[in-house]
């Protein structure tokens, strides 16, 4: 689903902005030929042909065409092709607001409904402001976190939805409190679309899978599109496999259907952008165009309609989705103005997915990327040691990445378990006395200790990335050293000629503020962090290895502001309030 494999980085934001660069000489709006399509698929793939397989399909003016190369597993050297079964993750996100808006049209529901309404009397749904409506779910604005607190994906971490009942969503509704006002921001969520999925099917009184059968399939003529597979369908569906190229079980998400549970074919799918690119009218093209009637901010430059993001591109836009499960990763959009679509399929859920290729084919100047990523190689292996209960406890404890944002840190005999604000606890192994890695994901934990042995702060190392969380309580003396920096005192008398905005890109602002004598930043789309002086114009983030320097003559406002990340130093300018 889309960013929701067992991810500890899940709700936890990142200061990463990624402009496009060239990466190949083409017109604008024109799509690669059958054979460069069959190199980038050659390319990512390599010697892994022979047990996973990419399944690319375009639809343009000119016609349909499938690309694919790999296979069902090393067990099963079939070939993928255009009718070969994947898992298609949080892509039925976007049938599930096609649902809605089906049902909006045909007088069932409306948008503005409250989800109460449809829920049994005794389900107290969190308020903030105001109630959470219909189409709060299908664009992501409800205020609810990522997935519930009572789900556990450690109970069976190779299929984490399978266990979690509609009682336990019922349960979670009425115990939970929003964070903010309902419709205040864009924060994704698999429950709320999961939730949406089974306020329509409570509404229509018949169940999800038959609904987007019915409803969505046979007026576009998708007949491989499912959840339960017949004996012919479940021939044809690919093995998944894990990031580390290994087969895994398939999900079953019984309650959660509307985020993630659908399985389809790259012909289906191409079959649906048809629809969505206007190639063929249906009884359905009211709806379609009312999922992009209205569209609100989402991440970055990004925009949402009803299920959909919109991602600016030169002269248009690419309209999109992605999803991933367990072992498999999906990818589907189109630029309306051109009338192309893209889907790729694959059924190996490496860290990448399949995006890059599906905005590279979109979009020339989206860049592929490079195919010794971290991404896409396998994760590194880790050997487990033992270590004893007495030095377990010494990491035992809440660690705070940001304002909302702790992990708990808890032993059970002899084992540590880790949890995210929002999500379910995760086991993690220790490979040395201080650092620990997860089964279920790829991603460490690093402690770091006082004179004592004492854990002050942890590194979430995941993705490429270290994060650090600094401990709460405990005892632990204070941390002083974040990522090689270190805070000094100032005259914060001249954080003054640093408040302003500044422009990273051409959606993306820094806010600059103060508040008494502290200093905090804040990018389009992001919570508000505080930094910390390390001299007069170098400052520092503690929850993300980020930098900023402002460029200063000391007697006036900050003409530039330059973010340090990941190697990469962009230049934002300070623009008028």
């Amino acid at each position: 689903m889309h960013r929701l494999v067992c991810s500890f980085l899940a709700g936890l934001c990142l200061l990463s902005v990624h402009p496009g660069t060239a990466a190949a000489q083409m017109a604008p709006s024109a799509v690669l030929s059958n054979e460069e399509i069959q190199k980038i698929l050659e390319d990512r793939l390599g010697e892994r042909k022979d047990r996973v397989g990419i399944v690319v399909g375009i639809i343009e003016p000119a016609g349909r065409r499938t690309v694919a190369y790999g296979s069902f597993d090393k067990n099963d050297a079939r070939p993928v092709r255009g009718n070969t079964v994947f898992e298609i993750g949080s892509t039925t996100k976007v049938f599930t607001s096609l649902l809605l808006a089906d049902m909006v049209q045909h007088g069932e529901v409306a948008l503005s409904d409250p989800v109460a309404k449809y829920l049994p009397s005794n389900v107290k749904v969190p308020e903030r402001g105001r109630a959470i409506t219909l189409e709060d779910l299908a664009r992501h604005r409800s205020g609810l976190p990522r997935l519930p607190t009572n789900f556990n994906a450690a109970a069976n971490p190779l299929n984490p939805y399978a266990q979690y009942s509609v009682q336990q969503l019922y349960e979670f509704l009425s115990g939970y409190t929003l964070p903010r006002d309902v419709g205040a921001a864009f924060e994704y969520s698999n429950l709320g679309v999961g939730l949406l999925g089974h306020v329509l099917t409570l509404a229509a009184g018949k169940d999800y899978e038959t609904l987007v059968r019915t409803r969505i399939c046979q007026p576009l003529g998708m007949i491989d599109t499912a959840i339960m597979l017949s004996p012919e369908l479940k021939a044809r569906l690919a093995t998944g496999h894990d990031n580390r190229y290994e087969a895994t079980p398939n999900w079953d998400l019984p309650t959660l259907a509307g985020a993630g549970a659908l399985r389809s074919t790259a012909d289906d799918m191409l079959s649906f952008l048809a629809a969505q690119l206007g190639y063929k009218s249906t009884v359905l093209d009211p709806a379609i165009a009312l999922t992009r009637a209205k569209r609100m901010p989402a991440d970055g430059k990004m925009e949402i309609g009803l299920g959909w993001l919109m991602r600016p591109k030169k002269d248009s836009e690419i309209v999109w989705h992605n999803g991933g499960t367990g072992g498999y990763r999906s990818f589907v959009g189109f630029d309306p103005k051109s009338r192309i679509g893209v889907v790729v399929l694959s059924n190996v859920n490496t860290q990448a997915g399949v995006d890059d290729i599906g905005f590279h084919l979109l979009d020339p100047d989206a860049q592929l990327l490079p195919n010794n990523s971290p991404l896409i190689l396998p994760p590194a292996s880790h050997t487990a040691i033992t270590l004893s209960s007495d030095i377990l406890d010494l990491y035992v404890g809440e660690y705070q990445f940001g304002p909302s944002v702790i992990m708990a840190v808890t032993r059970k005999d002899n084992q540590l378990f880790v949890q995210l604000t929002g999500q379910g606890s995760a086991e993690i192994f220790p490979e040395s006395k201080t650092d620990f890695f997860a089964k279920a994901v790829d991603a460490q934990i690093l402690f770091k200790t006082d004179s004592k042995g004492r854990a002050n702060a942890l590194v979430l190392r995941q993705l490429g990335r270290d994060q650090l969380a600094v401990r709460i309580g405990g005892g632990a003396e204070p941390l002083n050293d974040w990522y090689g920096h270190h805070e000094k005192k100032i005259d914060t008398a001249i954080y003054k000629n640093y408040v302003g905005r500044y422009q990273l890109a051409p959606s993306v602002i820094f806010d600059i503020t103060v508040e008494e004598d502290r200093i905090f930043a804040q990018l389009t789309g992001q919570p508000k962090f505080e930094i910390f002086p390390e001299s007069e114009k170098d400052f520092f983030y503690k929850v993300v290895d980020a930098q900023i320097t402002f460029e200063s003559d000391g007697k006036g406002p900050a003409a530039t502001l330059i973010l340090h990340q990941g190697g990469q130093n962009p230049r934002a300018p300070r623009v008028a309030d």
